[in-house]
C-alpha cells in the first residue's frame, strides 16, 4: 500500500471495502486491506459514510482512536510477518502467539510496540530503531 498522504490511504480503503461489498475481484494486497476490515466491523460505518470520515481529525485527546490507523498497522504487521522484516519478527510473533486468544489478539499486542517505535521515530526525525521494536516484542511476549 504506497499512498502519499492520509487521503490517498484513505481512498484506497474506501476503493477496497466498496469492491469487496460489491464482490468485485480483488488483488492480493486488497484482499489482506478487506479482511482486516472485516476482522473490525466497528470501522464499517466510517467506510460506508466517506464525506463524515475522510477529512475528519480523530484526535486521542478527545478519546477517539484512528480506524485507519489502526487497520494500517494490522496491515503492516501482516506484511511484516510476511517477509519476516525485520529479521525475527516472525520468531516474536510465534512466542506471542503462545500467549494469545487469536492472531487478531497477539496482533493488537506488537501494535502496542509498534506504535511507540513509529511514535519514537517520529519524535526525532529518523527511522524506526528496528532493535528496540524486537526488543519490545520480546518483552510482550
Amino acid at each position: 500500500m504506497f499512498v502519499q498522504n492520509r487521503s490517498e490511504a484513505r481512498n484506497y480503503f474506501y476503493r477496497v471495502w466498496h469492491k469487496k461489498k460489491n464482490k468485485l475481484p480483488l488483488e492480493p494486497l486488497e484482499a489482506i486491506i478487506a479482511a482486516v476490515i472485516q476482522a473490525h466491523p466497528e470501522y464499517h460505518h466510517y467506510l460506508e459514510e466517506k464525506e463524515a470520515s475522510e477529512t475528519h481529525d480523530f484526535n486521542p485527546d478527545q478519546n477517539e482512536s484512528n480506524p485507519f490507523l489502526h487497520m494500517g498497522m494490522h496491515i503492516a504487521l501482516k506484511e511484516q510477518l510476511s517477509s519476516n522484516r525485520p529479521v525475527g519478527v516472525d520468531k516474536a510473533f510465534e512466542k506471542i502467539m503462545r500467549k494469545s486468544t487469536s492472531v487478531h489478539d497477539a496482533e493488537h499486542k506488537m501494535m502496542e510496540c509498534l506504535g511507540r517505535i513509529l511514535w519514537e521515530a517520529q519524535r526525532r526525525e529518523g527511522l524506526p530503531d528496528d532493535n528496540d521494536y524486537l526488543e519490545c516484542l520480546h518483552k510482550v511476549g
